[in-house]
């Protein structure tokens, strides 16, 4: 196999696994803290919790996560883990 080839088969398994990465996840907000900014979100297929922080919640306004709220997310490698982003109320 040439090195080209293996360079262009691990190119495109990186973008494999972008895309399959940034698939939109449901889940239910299991707590968020106010005033800290930030909580875990149980994905409804039984998956590990994952963290949210205020900052990916989307809309305009005071940003914040009810306990029990359904959402919708996607899932990006954060500083310590899975972290939501682009999370919308659904």
């Amino acid at each position: 196999m040439s090195q080209f080839y293996l360079s262009q088969r691990l190119r495109a398994n990186k973008t494999i696994e972008g895309i399959c990465e940034m698939a939109k996840i449901k889940g239910q907000v299991k707590w968020f803290n106010e005033s800290k900014g930030f909580g875990f979100i149980t994905p409804a297929d039984g998956s590990k919790d994952v963290f949210v922080h205020f900052s990916a919640i989307q809309g305009n306004g005071f940003k914040t996560l009810a306990e029990g709220q359904n959402v919708e997310f996607e899932i990006q490698d954060g500083q310590k883990g899975p972290a939501a982003v682009n999370v919308v109320a659904i």
